[in-house]
């Protein structure tokens, strides 16, 4: 967006991740200059398509560095801090590392840029716990996060909400393919199941869970830059008002697309993740926001995408499987 002659300025940290890498590519294309900082865990090459552009600016380095990344924040109008350690599994096995990068880090930004700085922060329906049984989770509802993955994250949004110049976006389950491509995420991962192993175990099957596309995703963050000044101060439910699936009824989705995989819906095994919820997203809709692809057409996609995947040298996307820098799942 430009203000006259000012092109405002965006720094996304995770900016080679999942998340990251598409986002810088459409804040590019809405006329945003973009700093995207990250630390290339695993090396990838997400941002390659992006350097030919002159508003586009790489910073190699990670976030726990404190004095470079203040030298940035110096730099920019915007902040999107898209870098966390993120999942369950990932924030159990180094629980100082996730509080390091999940809060600690934010809470450095927040208390080192100025009242005109805005920041708009990616949260996770994950704070939503177990949820309130039949009823739909609200974002006036209190937040219970049932791992420490949620505790760390909401503790953040908490943080930046007191603050006064943050949007919060508590996004849903995310699927799709990305430059940097996640399988770990809950669609993701089912999908590329009953391609490859042709099996799928599932736990917890009747647990449920929201759903949203990447790409609409990407368009939140610019939706709620451009109407920042409406929204300052507000959490906000990103998902899909007609996708709150249990996992069998993902599973389902999917079978419509590739039949012939088997499936065990175990009852032996519980799963570690216990989120069951329903979510409300009537919030953000009364805004004018609308997300514009289902659960089957990302299903669809991935099966076009991981056909493309499975067929060539996938090392460096492999890299990308295991839980790290990255969004929330």
């Amino acid at each position: 967006m430009v203000f006259g002659e000012f092109k405002m300025k965006v720094l996304v940290t995770g900016g080679a991740g999942y998340l990251g890498s598409g986002l810088c590519s459409e804040l590019l294309k809405s006329g945003y200059e973009v700093y995207s900082y990250d630390n290339l865990m695993y090396k990838q090459l997400s941002l390659l398509d992006l350097c030919i552009d002159d508003k586009f600016h790489f910073i190699h380095s990670d976030v726990r560095n404190q004095e470079y990344l203040k030298k940035y924040l110096q730099k920019v109008d915007i902040i999107i801090p898209l870098a966390a350690i993120v999942g369950f599994p990932a924030c159990d096995r180094d629980k100082e590392l996730a509080t390091q990068i999940n809060y600690e880090q934010i809470k450095f930004i927040s208390d080192n840029i100025s009242k005109d700085q805005r920041v708009i922060f990616p949260n996770t329906n994950s704070g939503y716990g177990i949820g309130n049984g039949d009823l739909y989770c609200r974002e006036e509802d209190g937040m219970k996060p049932v791992s420490h993955y949620g505790i760390t994250k909401c503790d953040a949004e908490n943080y930046l909400l007191d603050s006064g110049n943050s949007i919060t976006l508590r996004l849903a389950t995310v699927f799709g393919m990305s430059q940097r491509m996640r399988t770990d995420l809950l669609v993701n991962e089912f999908v590329y199941k009953a391609l490859t192993d042709r099996y799928l175990t599932v736990f917890e099957s009747k647990n449920v869970r929201n759903y949203i596309h990447i790409k609409d995703v990407l368009k939140t963050f610019i939706f709620m830059i451009e109407r920042y000044d409406a929204f300052i101060g507000e959490p906000f439910n990103v998902g899909l008002s007609d996708a709150n699936f249990s996992k069998e009824q993902v599973v389902e989705l999917i079978k419509k697309y590739i039949p012939d995989f088997a499936v065990t819906y175990s009852e032996y095994y519980k799963d570690p993740d216990k989120r069951n919820y329903l979510v409300s997203n009537e919030k953000i809709e009364s805004t004018g926001w609308k997300p514009t692809y289902t659960l089957d057409d990302g299903i669809k996609e991935l099966i076009k995408g991981y056909k493309i995947v499975i067929n060539n040298d996938v090392s460096h996307f492999r890299n990308g499987f295991p839980i790290g820098y990255g969004q929330p799942t």
